[in-house]
């Protein structure tokens, strides 16, 4: 009789303790400082940018997260929230570029949405980010977009235009593109963090 297949493990331990299902993610295994200690030692641009320390999807995060309040100056701070968790599945992960994501296909998506889901129910928001806010916040992830290429990953200006539009009403001085040590950068997000969650607290 042939042996038992060893079950594959499909599953995270966090530091946190929590351990995170990577196929059926449940809300209770999510923290927020298991998220912002994972994206701050995770690097933009497969690490391919200047700089002392690889320029972190934390980091990030914290400046698509004001850039999306300096476009939508009536947002809520569940849309805030949104904006500054919109790449929180890569806490599990990584970031891996678009087109390699492009070759991926289907179930990388799929891991990704299940993730992103989970999140939002942890912190009560909607499941499913509605296309009208996901429209908004990937402005604010293009503009950031447009200002990484130029200043941090040897991007031609033209270059970045093409692929990520022109940032009107925005300069790389508004927002800090220099990159982070992971510890500054994962208390940077959660520091935006807590400042949403005190605007949820107050409007409830």
């Amino acid at each position: 009789m042939p042996a038992k297949e060893k079950e594959v493990r499909a599953w995270q331990r966090m530091l946190s303790g929590r351990r995170l299902d990577l196929l059926e993610p449940s809300p209770l295994d999510i923290e927020i400082d298991d998220i912002t200690h994972g994206l701050a030692r995770v690097a933009r641009w497969n690490g391919q940018t200047s700089g002392d320390h690889a320029f972190s999807v934390a980091q990030h995060s914290v400046i698509v997260w004001q850039i999306f309040c300096k476009l939508e100056s009536k947002s809520t701070p569940d849309e805030e929230l949104i904006a500054l968790l919109h790449d929180g599945p890569e806490y599990v992960v990584g970031d891996m570029i678009s087109p390699f994501k492009a070759v991926l296909g289907g179930d990388y998506k799929l891991v990704e949405a299940r993730l992103q889901e989970a999140i939002h129910r942890r912190y009560s928001l909607v499941p499913v980010t509605p296309e009208k806010l996901k429209k908004k916040i990937k402005r604010a992830d293009s503009i950031s977009a447009y200002f990484e290429a130029i200043e941090l990953a040897g991007f031609e200006r033209n270059e970045a235009i093409e692929f990520f539009g022109t940032p009107r009403g925005f300069s790389t001085d508004m927002f800090n593109f220099i990159p982070l040590g992971a510890q500054d950068a994962q208390n940077e997000m959660l520091k935006a963090f807590e400042k949403i969650e005190r605007k949820r607290k107050n409007n409830a």
